[in-house]
C-alpha cells in the first residue's frame, strides 16, 4: 500500500496564526514587541525550541530554556483556535485514501501538541502513524525521522512520498530515499524537491 507522509505546519494546516499568538503572548510577558505573521511564518519548521530562539533573536533578546515548557503548554491548549486545514486538504486525503493510499504525519512539532491539534481539527483518523519532533532521537532534516515512519508502517522507501513545505522535509526525504513533493502553498522553499504541488487539490492527480 503506497504511503503519503505529510509535514504538519505549512503543509496539512495553516498554523502560523496560532503560533504567532502563542509567541506574542510569551514575548509580551517578557516585555518584548510582538512579531508579525510573515515574520513568524518564516521561522516555522525546525520545532518549538528553534522557533522560540528565532523569535527572541528577532527582538535582540536571549531565549531562556526555562520558558519552553510554558510555551508548549500554551500551544497545546490553544493550537486550534485559528489553525485550519488548508482548503482542499481533507478532500485530497479522502481521494488518496480511496485510491489505496495510507497517510502518516512527520513533523518537528512536539508530539503532544501535534496530537492535540489533529484531534481538535478532526484530522487524526486520516493517519496511520504520527511522529513528532520528540518522538525519536532525531528529527527532520535527519532522514531517521522519515525512516521511523517507514519502519513503523512496514513500507519500503520506493512506495512512499514525503509532502512538505520546508527544506527539512525535502532533505529528510532525500536522505531516506523517498520522493519529495513540495507543498507550494506553505511557508518555505521547495528547492531540490522531486515534485511540486501548487495546492492540496493537485495532490491526487500528481500522485496518481
Amino acid at each position: 500500500m503506497p504511503l503519503a507522509i505529510f509535514d504538519l505546519d505549512g503543509t496539512l494546516v495553516d498554523s502560523a496564526p496560532d503560533l504567532r499568538a502563542a509567541l506574542n503572548r510569551l514575548l509580551a510577558a517578557e516585555g518584548l514587541e510582538p512579531l508579525s505573521l510573515p515574520e513568524v511564518a518564516a521561522m516555522i519548521g525546525d520545532g518549538a525550541r528553534a522557533l522560540l530562539a528565532k523569535a527572541f533573536a528577532a527582538r535582540a533578546a536571549h531565549f531562556n530554556e526555562a520558558l519552553l515548557p510554558g510555551f508548549l503548554d500554551d500551544l497545546e491548549e490553544n493550537s486550534a483556535v485559528l489553525t485550519r486545514p488548508y482548503p482542499g486538504m481533507v478532500a485530497a486525503l479522502e481521494a488518496l485514501s480511496g485510491r489505496g493510499w495510507q497517510h502518516a504525519v512527520c513533523t518537528n512539532k512536539p508530539i503532544a501538541a501535534t496530537r492535540a491539534l489533529l484531534d481538535a481539527l478532526g484530522l487524526a483518523p486520516h493517519f496511520a502513524l504520527v511522529l513528532g519532533g520528540d518522538s525519536l532521537a532525531v528529527k527532520k532534516p535527519d532522514p531517521g525521522h522519515v525512516l521511523g515512519i517507514l519502519a513503523g508502517l512496514g513500507v519500503a522507501a520506493g512506495e512512499a512520498v514525503m509532502i512538505g513545505d520546508h527544506q527539512n522535509d525535502i532533505r529528510a526525504a532525500r536522505g531516506a530515499g523517498v520522493c519529495s513533493v513540495f507543498a507550494a502553498w506553505g511557508y518555505g522553499d521547495g528547492t531540490g524537491a522531486d515534485l511540486s504541488a501548487a495546492a492540496p487539490s493537485a495532490l491526487p492527480a500528481l500522485l496518481g
